[in-house]
C-alpha cells in the first residue's frame, strides 16, 4: 500500500514538473493576445532586473579598504571588526594578502569570511610603512 503510495506521488510530481513549462509558455502566450496583460509583464519583471543591477553596481563601486594603510576608523567600518581589533590589525602590519589576517591569528574565521570581500592588501609605499 505504501508503494502504491509512494509511486502515485511520485507520478504526479513528475507530471507536474513536465506540464509547468507548458503552462507558463501557453500563459505567456495569451498574455501576448490580450492587450493590457502584455502592458503589465515587463513591470513585474523590470523591478527584479533593476533592483538586481542597481545591487551589482553598489558592490563595484564601494571601495575596499586597504588593511595596509587604513585608519582605525576605517576599519571599525567593517563587520566584526571593533575598536581591539582595528589595532591587532594596524599592529600587525605590513600584509603581503588579506588572508594573512587569518593566519597571523588577528581575525577569526567568521570576521574573516565577512570582510574577505571589502578588504584588500596593496603592496608598495603602504606596505612599508607603520
Amino acid at each position: 500500500m505504501n508503494r502504491l503510495l509512494v509511486c502515485c506521488a511520485a507520478s504526479l510530481f513528475a507530471l507536474s514538473l513536465a506540464i509547468a513549462p507548458l503552462a507558463r509558455a501557453q500563459g505567456m502566450a495569451s498574455a501576448d493576445s490580450m492587450g493590457s496583460m502584455k502592458s503589465e509583464t515587463p513591470k513585474t519583471e523590470t523591478p527584479k532586473s533593476t533592483t538586481h543591477k542597481a545591487h551589482a553596481a553598489a558592490k563595484k563601486a564601494a571601495p575596499k579598504i586597504d588593511i595596509n594603510s587604513a585608519s582605525k576608523e576605517d576599519l571599525q567600518t567593517l563587520p566584526g571588526v571593533g575598536e581591539a581589533t582595528a589595532e591587532k590589525i594596524i599592529d600587525g602590519r605590513p600584509y603581503k594578502t588579506k588572508a594573512e589576517l587569518l593566519s597571523k591569528k588577528i581575525v577569526t574565521r567568521s570576521v574573516y569570511s565577512k570582510i574577505r570581500a571589502k578588504v584588500i592588501a596593496k603592496q608598495g609605499e603602504a606596505a612599508g610603512s607603520k
